[in-house]
């Protein structure tokens, strides 16, 4: 009794502030579509890329990352957004997620608390508060997703308070979400999971942000807490060249009484050189640990310790459409991946290309 009260009472300041907006409700529909091919130079049998890879994982095969339809509908103190989807992106990130709910990128609604100030409450299913790359490429630096960002939220269900201080310097958020990338709960896990945000915006050229996760992605009967910090800083110094750094860092309690906690970390930096209006190169250099496999299993000596790097070139084809190809490399500590006779090694390397359009 005392959860589903608790439950409830996460929507109150939705009722509280939902008062009569007479203003003019606006309302858009816009679509994105990413098909790509991807080819695996360690030709996996079964076409799927490594089983850290959520993003663009099919290997030698014609096939659409991500595709969507939204509409949204705002008013001066109401917004909601609805978008449907497919493609291997929803597949792979949304596999344990029941029925059609695998087929919702966005499912939310929201209401402002004050008519002076940028105070509001969304509940649903939206995007991740975590990380600098999400699954639209278009607004990615690189086609292909960090291995950070791959392992950690896209997309989280549950209920937020956000702020944003008059002069757009400073955005504040707190959350109650279901879980560590989760729509419907773990089965047998009773608790709300929280998280929060604070992004900073100095200029147009600077945004320095520190997102964190904590809670539980087990049953009660395991319970095994996680706390995870997420930070990044985005610098575009001149018009041609910006600079991306970020650095994950996750803790969760080990299942063996008395042992400390297991560690993970990651850092990325993305470098982006803007040729002229139609071109642009990119290159990304990571490093992900986790020895102990808590968000990676390798089931090898030294766990999933792997470093990557990859080169980028954009063409913009059209105001409403790019075309990507990148060249990545990964090599890992122990052998983890498998060439094509099944002989493991220790290194991995894919060739994409994709065309994102949009509307």
């Amino acid at each position: 009794m005392k959860k589903t009260l608790f439950s409830l009472l996460l929507f109150v300041p939705l009722l509280l502030g939902a008062q009569v907006d007479t203003s003019a409700l606006n309302f858009s529909v816009s679509g994105y579509a990413e098909p790509y091919y991807g080819y695996d130079f360690n030709e996996p049998a079964d076409g799927n890329r490594p089983g850290f890879v959520y993003a663009h994982n099919r290997h030698n095969e014609f096939n659409l990352n991500i595709g969507f339809v939204k509409a949204a509908v705002s008013a001066q103190r109401f917004h909601g957004n609805l978008a449907i989807m497919a493609g291997t992106y929803a597949n792979a990130n949304l596999s344990a997620e029941p029925g059609t709910i695998k087929n919702l990128y966005e499912a939310n609604a929201g209401v402002k608390l004050s008519k002076k100030h940028e105070l509001w409450v969304d509940g649903g299913i939206f995007g991740s508060h975590i990380g600098f790359e999400s699954a639209v490429g278009k607004d990615c630096w690189t086609l292909t997703r960090s291995i950070l960002a791959d392992n950690s939220p896209y997309y989280e269900a549950g209920a937020k308070l956000s702020y944003t201080t008059p002069d757009g310097e400073w955005f504040l958020s707190a959350l109650a979400l279901n879980g560590w990338q989760r729509i419907q709960r773990v089965s047998g896990n009773s608790l709300i999971s929280g998280g929060t945000q604070i992004q900073f915006k100095p200029n147009a050229r600077v945004t320095l942000n520190s997102s964190t996760f904590f809670g539980s992605d087990k049953p009660d009967t395991i319970s095994l807490s996680r706390v995870f910090h997420n930070f990044y800083g985005i610098f575009q110094f001149n018009d041609q060249f910006g600079l991306t750094l970020g650095f994950d860092t996750g803790w969760e309690e080990d299942a063996r009484e008395g042992d400390d906690p297991n560690f993970w970390y990651s850092p990325v930096m993305i470098a982006r050189y803007t040729i002229n209006d139609r071109l642009s190169l990119a290159g990304r250099v990571e490093y992900y640990a986790d020895e102990n496999g808590v968000i990676i299993a390798t089931g090898t000596p030294n766990g999933f310790q792997t470093l990557g790097v990859s080169a980028n070139l954009d063409v913009q084809v059209h105001k409403n459409a790019v075309w990507r190809l990148e060249g990545k490399i990964y090599n890992s500590q122990d052998d983890i991946f498998n060439e094509a006779d099944g002989t493991p090694t220790n290194s991995n390397a894919v060739l994409t290309t994709a065309l994102a359009i949009w509307f």
